[in-house]
């Protein structure tokens, strides 16, 4: 079966800082990815290249099979089928919650207003927010805005959803109420790339973890398997740290 996304040995640059080191990595559909490593380990550059808000050095990145466009329309098609959520909800500030859902649906997938909109409806009672539809973004929670992004980047019916950091912005009561609508999309099917601090989110809906440092994946392995036994000393001390608290 071919890899929905395939990163084959690809390399990105800072000036010296080599951010991204001969990154290898294949990731079939409907697999939950979980990226996890210390800050500055290159993370959320890996997250961006797969929709090429990074752009790389060298080496190929493919989703299902085709390679990243550069530019112009084939690049705005993938990005339609590549859903993303960030740590800011960057939702439009004077449209509705309803108006953020539809927009995207209307003006790239030419949908019709009733039909998106009746989509949306379902999306927002998926992610427990349908009563706030006709709200702005200013009168929701950090929570509640981040659920909306979500909401969002599905009704594009995308074949990849990435997730770069997204409770990380948000007040420690609201993360779970997020982090509860990810691992029911996980549940369900979607293919989802997550750079994440939440270990108990890799723990309960990944089915695999890569762990990064310093520009490279230097374990790629199941949870159960990272957690209870690492293989390399940067990550067990990178987990000695973060599960002593």
């Amino acid at each position: 079966m071919q890899p929905l996304v395939e990163l084959d040995h690809v390399n990105k640059h800072y000036g010296d800082l080599h951010v991204l080191n001969d990154i290898d990595v294949a990731i079939p559909k409907g697999q939950v990815v979980v990226v996890i490593g210390p800050s500055g380990s290159g993370k959320s550059t890996f997250c961006r290249a797969i929709n090429r808000l990074e752009t790389i050095d060298d080496g190929e990145i493919r989703i299902d099979g085709v390679p990243l466009p550069a530019e112009g329309k084939e690049l705005a098609q993938l990005r339609a089928d590549v859903g993303m959520v960030f740590q800011s909800f960057n939702l439009f500030a004077h449209k509705s919650i309803l108006e953020n859902v539809t927009l995207g649906p209307i003006k790239v997938r030419g949908k019709k207003r009733k039909e998106a909109e009746e989509q949306a409806m379902e999306l927002l009672d998926r992610v427990g927010i349908g009563n706030q539809a006709h709200k702005m973004p200013a009168q929701l929670s950090g929570g509640q805005q981040q659920r909306v992004a979500i909401a969002r980047s599905l009704a594009m019916e995308p074949k990849l959803m990435l997730f770069d950091e997204p409770t990380s912005a948000l007040d420690p009561e609201m993360i779970n109420e997020v982090l509860d609508v990810m691992v029911e999309l996980a549940h369900g099917g979607m293919t989802m790339i997550t750079v994440t601090h939440e270990m108990g989110f890799a723990r309960k809906a990944a089915d695999r973890v890569l762990f990064m440092a310093d520009g490279k994946v230097l374990e790629d392995s199941t949870p159960e398997s990272f957690f209870s036994n690492p293989q390399t000393e940067r990550a067990k001390d990178f987990l000695s740290k973060i599960l002593t608290h």
